[in-house]
């Protein structure tokens, strides 16, 4: 490859949108949400798969709920915590679901509502 192809490719149009930060968190919900759904509908079933989204599913609240404790999070006190509630809530009902004491669906609901509340404000950013 020719150094003005590499300049090309380097510095030449991306197929990839940019994007905001409430766009990543609304891209990562729903992938994770897609993911839950599979594992929870799939025939046979696997518990190898819901434990992976189930897994993938507490660490991204875990990470909102470290968010959303950060002192310096713009979001509304009121909002906050309400968050945080949520993350303790998956992080409890994801015990119950990997000890097959319960399913995904309150976890999808919860993920659902926030990525309609992410989509929702998007233009709020």
């Amino acid at each position: 490859m020719n150094a003005i192809r590499q300049a090309q490719n380097a510095y030449g149009q991306t197929n990839h949108p940019i994007r905001t930060t409430r766009g990543t968190e609304y891209e990562a919900v729903a992938r994770i949400t897609h993911r839950l759904k599979s594992a929870a509908e799939r025939q046979p079933f696997s518990m190898v798969e819901l434990a992976g989204a189930v897994n993938e599913n507490r660490e991204l609240w875990t990470l909102f709920a470290t968010q959303v404790a950060d002192g310096d999070n713009p979001l509304p006190k009121d909002l906050r915590a309400r968050i945080f509630y949520l993350a303790e809530f998956t992080t409890q009902h994801s015990r119950k679901v990997l000890a097959r004491q319960a399913g995904t669906d309150p976890l999808i609901e919860i993920n659902t509502a926030i990525m309609r509340g992410l989509r929702d404000g998007s233009n709020a950013k």
